[in-house]
C-alpha cells in the first residue's frame, strides 16, 4: 500500500462520474469537506490482497504516528490509485479503506472519499516541515481463511448516515447542576464527582476502543456466567446455565416492571428489507451500523432494535385518544450492531444482545414529557433493583438548544431528582430523530462508560411510518413517540453487577451478585457422610435456590469454593446442627475478607431472611443439579 499524507487547511471533494468499480453510495457520501486534517491519499496494492487485516493495521499506525505529529484530529481517507501501477482488486481496496475509517474513527473525526469515482478535490497544504509525507506498508503474510474473511465482511456492513453525522456534529459539552446552572465541562470543578470526570472524559475524547480486558472478563468465565464463542462472529456469545438464569431473571424482571405502566408485549421479526421505503429513511436516522444479509436477492438487515416492527404493527392499528398513552414493549432477544472490532469486550459492546424496548405514543409534547419524566424515574427504579444504585452511575441528558431553551425548568428536575450534577450535550441543529434523550452511563475499572437505561421524545417516526390516533373531534393526528429501554441492555446490566464488584473487591470489600440474581442462593455443606440425610432435610425446608456440596473434598476447600462462586448463604452442618435442628450459616453481605460473618439458626429463619431480601422479585430454580458431585465444568 501507498500512503501520501498531506497536513491540510482542509480538503473538499465532489462526485462527477462512476466507473465500472464504483462502491454504492449515498446521497451524502457524494461531497464532503474536512477543515485541518491529515488528508491521506491511499492506493491499495496487490501484495496487501495477501493480509488484508495487516495492511489496515499497519496503516493505521502509520496515520495515527503522523496525527500525533501534526497534532490534528480529523482524517480524510482518499482512495487515489495513482500511487501505484500494481492495484489490488476492487473489492479488496475496499475493504482496506472501510478497515481503515473503521479503525481510525473511535478516536477521530474521519470522513472517507467513495472508491471508484471521478472526483473533484481542492486541498490546501499548510506547508511545514511534517504536511507533506509518504509510506509505504507491506504486510506480514496471512492465511487465505482471514484474507477471504475479511474481503466478504465488506458487502455485510452498512454505515447508517446518522452515524456519519454522529461523527461530525458539534457538540457543546456542558455540566448540568441540580440548582438549574449549566457550567462549561471544561472548566467545571469536578471535586467530589471523580466518576463524573471520569465519564465526560470518556464522552468527549470518543476513545471507545479498549486496550485491555476489563475486569469482568475474567469474572464471567470464572462464576461460568459466559465466554466468547469462537464459532460465531465477534461479539456474539455463549451463556452457560448459570448466565442463562440471570439473564432470564433481569429478563422477567423488566418485563414485569413494563407491564405494570401498562405496557403490552409483542413480538416482531428479526430481519427486515433493507429497501422497504420508510425503513430505509429510519435507518438513515439512526446511529448503528447494520447486519446485511441476502435471501431470494433482496437485502435484508438484522433489527438493532424493535422500532420498525412495533412502528409498522402500530401503522396497522385503530388507535383512539383515549388509548394514549399506548405503550407496547418486546424483549428483543437479540438485536444486532455491527460495532467496531476494537470496541467488543467482554459484555461490554456486543454485536448481538438483548434489550427491552418499550415505545410509548403520547398524543402531544406535552404528554411526552410527562410520560418521559415518569420513565426516567421509572429507570432509576428498576436500575436499584437490579443492584445499579444511582452512585453507580452518570447522567447524560442530550438534546437540541430550542428544546433546552423551551423547557430548562423540566431539564433542570431530572437533576434535581437523581441530585447531582449530569453531563449535557447540545446540538444546535437536530441530527438525529429525537429532540431528547437521556442515558444511565456506568463507568467501569477502565474508565470506559457503558450506557444503561435509556429514554428519547422521538418527533419523526410517527410522519415516517404514517402513524396517527384519533382525537375527540374524529380528525387524525400523528402521535411523539417515547423510546425506553428501562434497563439498557440484559448483558450490560449483567457486565455493570460484575465490574461494580470488581471494583468493590479492590477496594477490600467482598463481591457478591443480589440475591435474586444468585445461580446458588444456598449452599449446605455437610461435615461428614453421616450428616447428608440431615443437609437433604435442610435443602428441602429451604424455599430457593438450594444446592448440596457432596464431594470427596475437605470442608475447607468446599467453603473456600462456595466463596469463589459468590454463594450468598453457605450452610454447615454437622453432629451439633443435627443435634440440635439448627445450621450454622455464614452470610456473605456481612463478611469482609478474611472475616466471614457467621450466625446460628433455624431454617425457618433464614427462610424469613431470604423472603423479605428478595420479596417483588422474579424467581427460578436450579439451573443445574443440586448435587456438585455430578455437574459438569463449563470452563
Amino acid at each position: 500500500m501507498q500512503l501520501l499524507l498531506i497536513h491540510s487547511d482542509y480538503i473538499e471533494y465532489e462526485v462527477k462520474k462512476s466507473t465500472p468499480v464504483a462502491e454504492e453510495i449515498e446521497e451524502s457520501f457524494k461531497t464532503g469537506r474536512l477543515e485541518d486534517a491529515l488528508t491521506v491519499f491511499i492506493a491499495v496494492e496487490k501484495v496487501d490482497e495477501s493480509n488484508v487485516e495487516g495492511a489496515i493495521s499497519k496503516a493505521v499506525e502509520e496515520i495515527k504516528s503522523v496525527v500525533s505529529q501534526v497534532k490534528t484530529n480529523s482524517i480524510m481517507v482518499y482512495p487515489y490509485a495513482h500511487l501505484s501501477s500494481n492495484l489490488s482488486s476492487p473489492k479488496a481496496a475496499i475493504a482496506v479503506l472501510k478497515g481503515i475509517e473503521d479503525a481510525l474513527s473511535g478516536e477521530f473525526n474521519v470522513k472517507r472519499a467513495p472508491f471508484g469515482w471521478y472526483k473533484a478535490f481542492k486541498i490546501s497544504c499548510k506547508g511545514h516541515p511534517l504536511s507533506e509525507l509518504s509510506r509505504s506498508i507491506v504486510p506480514d503474510e496471512a492465511s487465505g481463511s482471514e484474507t477471504s474473511a475479511c474481503l466478504a465482511s465488506v458487502k455485510e456492513e452498512v454505515v447508517s448516515e446518522a452515524l456519519k453525522a454522529e461523527s461530525t456534529a458539534k457538540s457543546y459539552w456542558h455540566v448540568l447542576t441540580p440548582d438549574g446552572t449549566l457550567h462549561d465541562a471544561a472548566s467545571f470543578d469536578f471535586t467530589g464527582h471523580e466518576n463524573l470526570r471520569k465519564f465526560v472524559d470518556y464522552e468527549i475524547s470518543k476513545k471507545r476502543a479498549v486496550e485491555k480486558a476489563p475486569p469482568h472478563v475474567e469474572l464471567m468465565r470464572r462464576l461460568e456466567i459466559a465466554d466468547y464463542e469462537p464459532g460465531s462472529d465477534s461479539g456474539n456469545m455463549r451463556y452457560y446455565p448459570k448466565g442463562r438464569l440471570i439473564k432470564s431473571l433481569l429478563e422477567n424482571y423488566v418485563l414485569e416492571e413494563t407491564s405494570k405502566v401498562g405496557a403490552m408485549e409483542v413480538e416482531t421479526p428479526l430481519m427486515y428489507d433493507m429497501n422497504h421505503p420508510t425503513l430505509k429513511k429510519y435507518l438513515d436516522r439512526f446511529p448503528a451500523r447494520q447486519y446485511s444479509i441476502e435471501s431470494d436477492k433482496r437485502q435484508l438487515f438484522l433489527r438493532f432494535a424493535a422500532c420498525f416492527g412495533q412502528f409498522l404493527m402500530n401503522h396497522d392499528m385503530t388507535i383512539s385518544y383515549k388509548n394514549l398513552p399506548l405503550k407496547m414493549v418486546e424483549m428483543t432477544r437479540y438485536s444486532f450492531r455491527k460495532e467496531q472490532r476494537g470496541e467488543l469486550v467482554g459484555l461490554r459492546r456486543l454485536r448481538a444482545f438483548t434489550m427491552p424496548d418499550m415505545h410509548s405514543l403520547c398524543a402531544d409534547m406535552e404528554q411526552a414529557i410527562s410520560q418521559f419524566d415518569a420513565q426516567y424515574n421509572m429507570c432509576i427504579d428498576v436500575l436499584d433493583k437490579i443492584g445499579i444504585k444511582v452512585d453507580d452511575f452518570e447522567v447524560a441528558i442530550r438534546f437540541t438548544r430550542d428544546f433546552y431553551n423551551e423547557n430548562r425548568d423540566f431539564i433542570t428536575n431530572l437533576a434535581k431528582t437523581v441530585n447531582k450534577p449530569v453531563l449535557i450535550e447540545m446540538w444546535d441543529t437536530r441530527f438525529f430523530y429525537f429532540v431528547l434523550k437521556f442515558e444511565f452511563n456506568f463507568v467501569d475499572a477502565l474508565e470506559k462508560a457503558s450506557a444503561l437505561s435509556t429514554v428519547q421524545i422521538d418527533v419523526e417516526n410517527a410522519e415516517r411510518y404514517d402513524i396517527n390516533y384519533i382525537d375527540s373531534n374524529g380528525g387524525a393526528n400523528k402521535p411523539v413517540i417515547l423510546h425506553c429501554s428501562p434497563s439498557g441492555a440484559i448483558e450490560r446490566c449483567i457486565y455493570g453487577l460484575l465490574e461494580k464488584e470488581a471494583m468493590k473487591t479492590e477496594a477490600g470489600g467482598v463481591p457478591m451478585l443480589p440475591l435474586w440474581l444468585s445461580p446458588t442462593q444456598v449452599r449446605v455443606i455437610p461435615i461428614a457422610e453421616k450428616h447428608m440425610d440431615y443437609a437433604l432435610k435442610v435443602s428441602e425446608l429451604l424455599n430457593c435456590r438450594v444446592d448440596i456440596d457432596d464431594r470427596d473434598d475437605t470442608v475447607g476447600k468446599k467453603v473456600r469454593e462456595a466463596g469463589r462462586e459468590w454463594v450468598p448463604y453457605v450452610v454447615v452442618v454437622g453432629d451439633s446442627e443435627v443435634e440440635n435442628g439448627t445450621i450454622n450459616v455464614t452470610i456473605r453481605a456481612e463478611s469482609q475478607p478474611n472475616k466471614p460473618a457467621k450466625l446460628e439458626m433455624t431454617p425457618a429463619e433464614l427462610n424469613t431472611r431470604i423472603s423479605s431480601e428478595v420479596e417483588g422479585m422474579p424467581y427460578k430454580g436450579l439451573c443445574l443439579a443440586k448435587m456438585l458431585s455430578v455437574r459438569p465444568k463449563f470452563i
